[in-house]
């Protein structure tokens, strides 16, 4: 089991950047592939961005490639999503998921087994 937390969310202006932190607990976080989802205000859980298990494979959804950049540090048991060029559409909690199953990347919320609480990042126009 893995105990997920994220932060680094806020406010900012559109074109500004954040950088997400999610910090798992135990010894196990490079087992996991990884991912990041969001939640905007009345809508559904979306995927954001994910990686494997030694960071050398990445999947991103469409409207945010070339923007974010998902990477981990697994010395330091920890999950990041770099966003850059931020949009107001882009305002929504954000959560970071783990994902037992390491045979591909996935990017439904129901593969994913661990989640954090959540942070609120708000993009402001």
């Amino acid at each position: 089991q893995v105990q997920l937390v994220e932060s680094g969310g806020g406010l900012v202006q559109a074109g500004g950047s954040l950088r997400l932190s999610c910090a798992a607990s135990g010894r196990t976080f490079s087992s996991y592939n990884m991912g990041w989802f969001r939640q905007p205000p009345g809508k559904e859980r979306e995927f954001v961005a994910a990686i494997n298990r030694s960071g050398s494979s990445t999947y991103y959804t469409n409207s945010v490639k070339g923007r974010f950049t998902i990477s981990r540090d697994n010395a330091e048991n920890t999950l990041y999503l770099q966003m850059n060029s931020l949009k107001p559409e882009d305002t929504a909690v954000y959560y970071c998921a783990a994902n037992r199953n390491v045979l591909t990347i996935a990017s439904k919320p129901d593969s994913y087994d661990y989640w954090g609480q959540g942070t609120q990042v708000t993009v402001s126009s």
